[in-house]
């Protein structure tokens, strides 16, 4: 690693900032995945989708969003491998929503579009 060159580094800055990175590093992952995850706009409009409907299944969002089933299943089992989705089954047709807790993250980013949307 190579060392600053400032005449006056603050080693203990530096050193405070390197424990908490490592002290945080799994929650710093999961939450990189998220925001990976959502950066995608077919999965943003699936969240953005799923929030102001509470729960759509494939058929109907692959209506809405103009694409295949299968194309729509990809992106909701990325969604829900993340867990930022849940799914229910009702006889043969599958319902997913948001995981609130999961996709806390989100849901500011969410309301951001309801506020253009409205």
């Amino acid at each position: 690693m190579e060392k600053c060159i400032r005449e006056c580094a603050d080693i203990n800055q530096l050193n405070r900032c390197q424990t908490v990175l490592s002290e945080i590093q799994s929650e710093l992952e999961r939450k990189a995945k998220i925001l990976n995850l959502a950066g995608n706009e077919v999965r943003l409009k699936i969240l953005f989708l799923l929030n102001m409907e509470n729960t759509m299944c494939p058929c109907d969002l692959s209506d809405v969003l103009e694409m295949t089933i299968p194309a729509v299943s990809q992106h909701l089992k990325k969604l829900k491998d993340a867990n930022l989705i849940t799914s229910k089954k009702e006889g043969q047709t599958i319902f997913y929503s948001i995981n609130e807790t999961e996709a806390s993250l989100l849901l500011p980013i969410i309301e951001t579009l309801n506020e253009v949307a409205a």
